[in-house]
């Protein structure tokens, strides 16, 4: 009982504070339990321009000209020289984010919706569009290595290039640019920074909920329909519009489940081989976009090394800070997550091999652009880097295994005599 209450505890933040459930023909609001108000809630019954005041004051800056600081300031210097080659496959959102004070996601998606001119098509309030950015940064664990707002802004980022692709650039609707974007930011909202099966074996209640079928996934998106209500932001829209785009952004979000990857690949190759794939269906387009944000999410091992180094380091710290809260509660350790049997290269060349490259291929044949060659001529590098690295390790490792085994040893007869003396 107390291994359950300790992993209760660990858990207790991640718990969602904008999960929704499905009911009747919509969403209703999950109940949560009483508690004391805290900062955050107060803080979103504020309106955004009175939060930022707020904010602003209380960190000494002088409040003058909000929506000035709003909708320009953040955008200072190197950042927009960045945004304009927000379409480069070597956009460094590290280095974005650092030029954005840690606000890349809010300020990546804000420049993108607007270079789709999505915010004057769909009658967006900017403040409002605003103020849903910020909160679904927010709402982004910023204590995980990898599963944070970063990585979402990264696959937004990401989203963008494949939807400039020839093939999505001219038969996309602002409906379904607008869909892929929201989903590529929202994807993995909440992310607990453990995976599913941490959270069955735990008995956390969101197992429960979702019945143990793409648990977080579902939560991810649930958690983003709560944004979207609760900013107002499609609130203009008909009822039944903002119904249906509820349910494709589930969809989309819901195809980024890992564990369902073969199925999703299956078909794409079964589309493929057939040449069945027609992009002015709808339904076709839509599933287009689902194998995009699968190809987004996944896509760091086909990034330049620079950057898909780093990420591969974050995924496996946070793999192996998993690994070390099952082995601290005494519960079986997940194999990937096991800091003692395990090494970076090891994960990332399986991932590389058995996840990444099926699907990348399927994608290069699908869209077979400069953009997918040199992805996969990335992903084929990285591979041999972590496979050289790999290499060496071991060949050190061994190198001290032997020399801990065969001590050197001295003939305990032999004499040592100085210099110049005669032997007897």
């Amino acid at each position: 009982m107390e291994k359950k209450e300790n992993i209760d505890i660990f858990l207790k933040d991640n718990a969602t504070k904008h999960d929704v459930t499905l009911t009747g023909n919509g969403f209703s609001s999950r109940p949560e339990a009483v508690r004391p108000v805290s900062a955050r809630n107060v803080r979103r019954l504020l309106s955004f321009q009175r939060y930022l005041h707020s904010s602003r004051f209380f960190h000494g800056i002088p409040a003058s000209n909000p929506l000035g600081y709003i909708l320009d300031d953040d955008f200072t210097g190197q950042a927009k020289l960045m945004l304009q080659k927000v379409g480069n496959w070597n956009f460094d959102i590290f280095l974005f984010d650092r030029l954005t004070n840690g606000n890349s996601l809010v300020n990546l998606t804000f420049h993108l919706f607007n270079t789709y001119g999505l915010i004057e098509l769909f009658q967006l309030d900017m403040v409002k569009l605003r103020r849903f950015l910020v909160m679904i940064q927010e709402d982004y664990h910023c204590q995980n290595p990898y599963h944070n707002a970063v990585h979402a802004a990264d696959v937004t980022q990401a989203m963008y290039c494949y939807l400039q692709e020839p093939k999505l650039a001219e038969t996309l609707t602002s409906c379904d640019i607008l869909l892929g974007l929201l989903a590529a930011a929202t994807h993995d909202l909440d992310h607990p920074g453990v995976n599913q099966p941490f959270l069955i074996k735990t008995d956390h209640y969101l197992a429960a909920l979702y019945k143990k079928s793409s648990v977080l996934e579902n939560h991810h998106w649930k958690s983003a329909v709560g944004l979207l209500r609760e900013s107002d932001l499609l609130s203009h829209l008909p009822t039944e519009d903002r119904l249906n785009m509820e349910e494709r952004l589930g969809s989309l979000i819901l195809a980024t489940d890992i564990s369902r990857q073969n199925d999703y690949l299956s078909e794409f190759r079964t589309h493929l081989d057939k040449g069945e794939l027609c992009l002015t269906n709808g339904g076709h387009r839509h599933f287009i976009l689902q194998m995009a944000l699968k190809c987004a999410d996944i896509c760091n091992p086909c990034r330049p090394w620079k950057l898909s180094k780093q990420w591969s380091e974050k995924v496996t710290e946070e793999f192996f800070h998993q690994g070390d809260i099952e082995r601290k509660h005494n519960l079986e350790v997940t194999p990937l997550c096991d800091r003692q049997s395990n090494s970076v290269a090891n994960i990332q060349i399986g991932f590389m091999a058995y996840v990444v490259e099926p699907l990348f291929v399927e994608w290069s044949r699908f869209s077979d652009t400069r953009l997918s060659m040199t992805m996969m001529s990335h992903l084929s590098l990285n591979k041999q880097g972590w496979k050289e690295g790999k290499d060496k390790q071991e060949a050190s490792s061994s190198r001290v295994s032997e020399e801990q085994r065969t001590p050197a040893t001295k003939d305990s007869n032999s004499k040592v005599l100085p210099q110049g003396s005669k032997g007897s």
